[in-house]
């Protein structure tokens, strides 16, 4: 099966967390419980007349493999929320083009998206478009999970007469032979001998059952006929998946264009060429795509750069016949290495791009998104269409972002092949890097990251080979004359200032102070252009910082972990192991189910269940998610049919299936046996009941860890050596945090990357960032990420400390800050004990310091200097 991104895995398991919450507590209370660890939490919005209905957004720039993460989710709705084996999914999207791509790669077995869906149901689903929707069969809904896919415009019409989805249906009859007469929020005949009747439609159909609705491109979607639509069809639960969420969305997780990257699916940097007229950018691209040409030719992986140009509409100037027409007669490129591809003229149908036998280098569009045009071999973009839609730029731009095979190439001679370039002209494009630097913003980049991943290269007296240095200067030009501006010694090391005939050129080269800057700008009398050089200069700073960073130079900054000894070798110190070492065994433990974890009522379930972010025990009816099903109760299910199911619902990694499968067994027979409970009211329950027996085995496990935790690390016996043969390395392209510190009040200077993840910019955790950036002993120091940076182990998880700092003398100071109202819980005190223990194994290479702010205490500057003093 395609393996999952991390980045990917993380989201769905958001979700999934989400979703087992918004069962329990409510859909409201789920989402502000984890709006509690973000940025800027969003206050919940939910659907008119769906307010108990989830209804969530996840953010993912361009490339990030949405679809692929909506076939997922099918399956984690389903359990976590829907509590179905085979749930309907009504999956939404923009157009008809992405509707016909969309429903390819769910019924193409061999597809990730297909194998996602077939993994998930064991086979046993049904992939259909929206038009086909008279082929579902009652018994398709009982025993397959069926996606529909449509776009929204189908079902986004103020007047439903005459659209097939609203219209009655006799085809689909079987459906509502068991559906009594009054069902409410049913549409009816309104005229004829079946006046008043229940219409036999899709849209009856799948109000009855309520569907989970996945929405793609999102964005798309904020009219509040759109939201008319989710009321219609009667929605259970509805997730978005967009690149730019509206404002008021429900952003449940978000994922940057810097976690892509980390991942290797997106090529990054951008490098923009601009040019005096598009013949110049047409040929400069030719090149561009020539050189990457020969670099990929010595790839062990196939790979043929494309060039994707950008032609104007029709009426326009530059329409795709001039611009074919100059390629061949002024370019001499064969015409049959050129595909048009329009919504008139589709010269790729039945053509395999990244078949090493295809003939086509070159690919004219006008809108790319819209006409179905995708390729990773796609590097170069080359715009002769004055831009006039935001929108057209983001889908050709999209389009050259995606890397091939999602692998960045790691030697040297193929680094240019990690990156995207673009030739623009001047006169289509006047403001090319703003015009970019915004694009990237609304595909889901965050501000600095748009700064950082677009690189100007000059194209004046430039020879082609020069499109790929390493380190391109930026040129402003300005319509002023900045000639007399005084710049220092060390400021003339970056900046060069000549008169021209239109004002001034200011030629950047190295590194350049914000003071400078803003000195700089403060000379210059026009708005706009102070404006233009702003954003020109702190792109160029972000630039050069991004590659003078410790990180991208290379510079090693390894962790050493903490690990113990078993069988004369060492071990990681971590849970896994703690039980390997030990040796635990579920049938050690008790199967028996009290009727404080599960108790049946005659009006529903009551169970007890862990809410982690809340942190306590709570009890809770649950009712069935509130979707029609005829056939709630199954009674020709047997005992041995009941815990077959279970035992793959409540499946776990580290146990075997037989074990599993026994345990399950004697859970079952207790309930049936000593518990008096009918097994057709177990059967009801079965979603419950699973979730309930994996809590309990997780409950297990976690005891059996704490034991051998505390026998490990801190008995009598414990053989503990904090040790670089096990080591967290910090690398340049590691750092993949969801949100980036915005770079002010305060630049920090010392940060291991060039910028600070997830650091909001004030609060305690800001100024000890900044405590830390101050101290001299310090050399660097990273804002260490949760489940993506160094860690220690605790009994039940693990420990992500705040901020991770070398010093000059090579020790390694780890910070983890508290609150004074949490410094002295139990949780901090834990998390002392193992700091501590890592420091003391260390034999002095390592400090840990639990920093907290209180009156009359010393400063954060003070305790971070004086653990380093005191301890040398």
């Amino acid at each position: 099966m395609f393996a999952l991104k991390t980045y990917q895995t993380q989201t769905l398991d958001v979700l999934r967390a989400y979703l087992e919450d918004a069962r329990t507590v409510g859909a409201r209370p789920a989402f502000d419980q984890m709006e509690k660890s973000v940025r800027d939490p969003r206050a919940y919005r939910p659907l008119d007349g769906l307010e108990t209905a989830p209804y969530v957004c996840l953010r993912l720039p361009t490339g990030g493999g949405k679809t692929l993460l909506s076939a997922h989710t099918v399956q984690i709705a389903a359990d976590a929320y829907l509590e179905r084996d085979f749930p309907l999914a009504l999956w939404l999207v923009p157009t008809n083009t992405i509707r016909k791509q969309t429903l390819e790669t769910l019924q193409k077995p061999s597809h990730p998206n297909y194998e996602a869906l077939s993994n998930a149901f064991e086979g046993r689903f049904r992939v259909l478009d929206i038009s086909d929707f008279a082929q579902i069969t009652p018994a398709d809904l009982q025993t397959r999970a069926c996606i529909v896919v449509g776009t929204m415009q189908t079902l986004r019409v103020s007047n439903t007469d005459g659209r097939k989805v609203y219209a009655h249906n006799e085809n689909l009859e079987p459906h509502f032979t068991a559906v009594v007469a009054n069902t409410p929020g049913m549409e009816r005949v309104e005229d004829g001998e079946n006046k008043g009747h229940i219409k036999f439609s899709f849209r009856n159909l799948l109000a009855l059952h309520r569907p989970l609705v996945i929405v793609d491109e999102a964005h798309n979607n904020t009219s509040p006929l759109s939201f008319e639509v989710l009321q219609r069809v009667n929605a259970a639960c509805v997730v978005e998946f967009t690149a730019t969420p509206a404002s008021d969305s429900n952003v449940l997780h978000n994922v940057s264009a810097t976690e892509l990257k980390a991942q290797e699916m997106i090529k990054l940097p951008i490098r923009l060429t601009e040019h005096t007229n598009w013949e110049d950018a047409v040929r400069d691209s030719i090149l561009t795509r020539q050189r990457l040409h020969e670099i990929a030719a010595k790839d062990t992986s196939y790979i043929r750069p494309i060039i994707l140009f950008q032609a104007e509409e029709k009426g326009k100037e530059i329409t795709k016949e001039i611009l074919v027409a100059h390629l061949v007669d002024q370019e001499k490129i064969p015409r049959e290495k050129i595909a048009v591809v329009t919504g008139d003229q589709r010269e790729l149908d039945g053509i395999n791009l990244f078949a090493p036998d295809c003939k086509v280098d070159f690919v004219v569009t006008v809108e790319a998104l819209k006409e179905g045009w995708d390729c990773s071999f796609a590097y170069v973009f080359c715009s002769v269409a004055t831009v006039h839609s935001k929108k057209d730029v983001e889908q050709i731009l999209g389009r050259v972002l995606r890397m091939p095979y999602a692998t960045r190439r790691k030697e040297p001679d193929f680094k240019d092949l990690n990156r995207a370039y673009a030739h623009v002209s001047r006169a289509s494009w006047p403001n090319a890097i703003k015009q970019l630097h915004d694009r990237l913003v609304d595909m889901g980049f965050e501000e600095n990251e748009a700064d950082r991943f677009i690189e100007k290269i000059p194209s004046s007296g430039l020879l082609p080979g020069m499109l790929f240095v390493e380190a391109p200067p930026t040129i402003i030009e300005l319509n002023e004359d900045l000639s007399t501006f005084a710049t220092s010694p060390e400021e003339r090391t970056a900046i060069r200032i000549e008169k021209t005939e239109q004002g001034s050129r200011v030629i950047l080269t190295g590194t350049i102070p914000e003071e400078t800057i803003n000195h700089l700008a403060a000379a210059l009398r026009s708005d706009d252009v102070r404006k233009a050089f702003e954003m020109e200069a702190r792109r160029h700073r972000a630039i050069w910082q991004n590659r003078t960073s410790p990180a991208a130079r290379d510079v090693p900054f390894r962790v050493p972990q903490l690990c113990f000894i078993f069988g004369g070798d060492l071990e990681l110190a971590e849970k896994d192991a703690f039980l390997d070492a030990g040796g635990w065994g579920l049938l050690d433990y008790s199967a028996e189910l009290s009727e404080s974890d599960f108790r049946l009522t005659e009006t529903g379930v009551q169970w007890e269940i862990d809410l982690s972010m809340a942190g306590k025990i709570t009890e809770r009816a649950i009712g069935n998610a509130e979707q029609y099903n005829l056939d709630l109760v199954d009674t020709g299910w047997t005992d041995h049919q009941l815990c077959s199911w279970l035992e793959r619902k409540a499946r776990q990694q580290d146990i075997t299936q037989p074990v599993l499968l026994e345990y399950v067994r004697r859970a079952l027979a207790y309930l049936v046996e000593k518990r008096a409970l009918p097994l057709t009211a177990l059967v009801r329950w079965k979603f419950v009941l699973a979730k309930v027996l994996s809590q309990k085995i997780s409950q297990h496990r976690q005891r059996a860890a704490n034991d051998r935790y505390q026998e490990t690390l801190f008995g009598p016996q414990a053989a503990v050596e904090t040790s670089f043969h096990f080591e967290f390395g910090f690398t340049p392209t590691g750092y993949a945090p969801h949100w980036t510190y915005l770079g002010h009040p305060y630049q920090f200077a010392k940060h291991y990357h060039a910028t600070v993840g997830e650091l909001k910019n004030r609060g305690e955790e800001y100024e000890c960032a900044k405590a830390l950036d101050l101290t001299r002993p310090v050399k660097h120091w990273v804002r260490n990420l949760d489940r993506r940076g160094f860690w220690l182990p605790l009994a039940d998880r693990k420990f992500y400390p705040d901020f991770v700092a070398e010093l000059v003398d090579g020790r390694i100071l780890v910070v983890e800050h508290k609150g004074e109202i949490y410094a002295t819980n139990d949780d901090s005190k834990e998390k002392c004990n193992i700091g501590a223990l890592w420091e003391e194994k260390s034999n002095g290479k390592a400090l840990f310091l639990m920093t907290v702010v209180e009156k009359g205490k010393r400063s954060l500057f003070e305790q971070i200097a004086g653990k380093i003093e005191a301890i040398v």
